[in-house]
């Protein structure tokens, strides 16, 4: 169970979220938990109103039933179901943790409570939530509306939810939006959230036992003003709001004293964005004595400005993941990306050359996206040598320039059940068993080319191989063997006719 501020008495508010690992098997085999950030400054903005907080954390949970012993025992007057929106599996509106979500608000209301949820999948599918029994559901930046709806609610004060911003609601047997509530735009008057509200110890366990180190999430922005046309922001827009190196310093001593992890994950969007803001914060995070290996997400053309890559390796960078997304410019242009190819060579380059560890997060299956495409991405993989990739199909989501293109083709499936879905929900240019052929294929591949850097750097150096090295070259005598086979299934899927997916998937 975790905590509270006391549970010997019936507590304002239960908070959870519908993010469960158990849930996503290729997530689950990872094993790299974090806690729900944006439930946590959820609980922090309720404390600041002086209401009873307690939380039901799901990420380690066995299933929704989790949630009963916790409303037995705090018995709170509202419920509140309150994704992560700082984790970008939440973003993907699995179909999965929709059902969690649906069960969940059903357990509330057994159980007397009245249900409110908030994620980007309820903002998008308002009809959906009602219709299972939310009460309510915030739409947009969230902290502030659930504090004004939960003190009018809990304080009997009469206040019409058609006052409050950013709330839908239930209305005459059907439901009503509001207008969208102004973003908070000093994100350094925002509490640090309620770390205290989390069971970390299991955390911790869970990440040595697999990695052998501690791995803790915090962000330093609110939002991306790129225009990706496939990228979903149904919560924040197109701003993009960033606190001061000094205050993330600040929380990163509370962090060091609270918990002492090895390693931060920086779940921005877009680390470091503002100009001067990575020196400076390289600059604080030495003269403060808070130096902590990270991992950030950023964009080519953003590390090759103002010397970025050196500041981020005085900062204590450990990682930079890079939306590559395309080996091909026809494609990026297609999508807005607004980065070119050459800009990925070179910011690899740099972070390779700063000992900075690269990955890549890969896209396949845009429309328009050929066989000479593929074989392009491929090639900037082999050639830029990055430590890790993540592999995936594009993915409609509502609101986005991609989804208005191709909604037409969509069927009852919307969504991936999971993370390891990769269903085609469009017409792709091939059939969707060929893209999860592919899948299959780039990393087989990745796992050969990393395999043979590793071989060449112990012939060089013999002292350095380790249980790394060993790992790596086994990966590549395995997926060097299997590799053949996989590429002539692909060759046979290249010919089978387009296929949307099928109503009854």
């Amino acid at each position: 169970m975790n905590g509270s501020h006391g549970s010997n008495y019936m507590t304002d508010v239960l908070l959870t979220h519908s993010y469960f690992l158990r849930f996503d098997p290729k997530e689950y085999r990872a094993m790299k938990p974090y806690p729900p950030l944006g439930t946590l400054y959820a609980a922090s903005f309720l404390r600041q109103h002086k209401l009873s907080v307690a939380l039901q954390d799901m990420m380690l949970a066995e299933s929704e039933e989790d949630l009963v012993p916790a409303l037995l025992q705090h018995k709170p007057k509202l419920l509140v179901i309150y994704d992560d929106q700082f984790n970008y599996l939440t973003k993907m509106c699995l179909g999965r943790m929709r059902e969690a979500a649906f069960r969940m608000i059903q357990i509330g209301k057994q159980h007397g409570t009245t249900v409110i949820v908030f994620s980007s999948d309820a903002t998008d599918h308002l009809d959906k939530y009602f219709a299972h029994g939310a009460d309510y559901v915030i739409c947009g930046e969230a902290e502030n509306t659930l504090a004004e709806l939960a003190v009018s609610l809990l304080q009997s004060q009469d206040k019409s939810p058609n006052t409050i911003h950013g709330l839908a609601y239930r209305s005459n047997g059907s439901y009503e939006k509001n207008p969208r509530r102004e973003l908070v735009d000093n994100l350094d008057e925002i509490h640090f959230p309620a770390w205290d509200l989390i069971d970390l110890q299991r955390y911790r366990n869970a990440w040595i036992a697999r990695h052998g180190y501690f791995s803790l999430n915090l962000v330093t922005t609110r939002g991306c003003p790129f225009h990706c046309n496939w990228c979903a922001k149904p919560i924040y827009g197109q701003v993009y709001h960033t606190r001061s190196p000094e205050n993330v310093v600040e929380e990163m001593k509370f962090l060091k004293q609270f918990a002492n992890p090895n390693h931060l994950w920086f779940a921005d969007d877009i680390f470091g964005l503002k100009p001067g803001w990575i020196p400076l914060f390289a600059d604080t995070v030495n003269n403060q004595n808070v130096k902590i290996p990270f991992k950030c997400l950023s964009r080519a053309d953003l590390l090759l400005k103002e010397d970025t890559v050196r500041h981020l390796q005085r900062a204590g960078c450990e990682t930079v993941w890079l939306g590559a997304e395309s080996g091909s410019q026809k494609i990026l242009d297609a999508m807005d990306k607004g980065t070119t190819i050459e800009q990925i060579y070179e910011a690899a380059s740099q972070l390779r050359q700063s000992n900075i560890r690269v990955g890549f997060f890969l896209q396949f299956g845009y429309p328009g996206e050929t066989k000479s495409d593929i074989e392009k991405t491929l090639q900037v993989v082999k050639d830029c040598k990055p430590d890790e990739i993540g592999v995936s199909v594009s993915y409609p989501l509502p609101g986005t320039k991609f989804y208005d293109r191709v909604k037409s083709q969509l069927h009852e499936k919307q969504n991936w059940r999971d993370s390891q879905d990769l269903d085609m929900m469009f017409a792709g240019e091939y059939h969707p068993d060929f893209y999860r052929a592919l899948h299959r294929i780039v990393h087989k591949k990745f796992s050969v080319w990393r395999g043979i850097r590793t071989a060449q750097e112990v012939l060089v150096h013999p002292t350095g191989l380790g249980k790394r090295a060993l790992r790596s070259l086994a990966s590549m005598l395995y997926h060097g063997m299997t590799l053949p086979f996989e590429l002539k299934k692909l060759e046979q899927l290249e010919h089978l006719p387009r296929h949307v997916n099928s109503p009854n998937n």
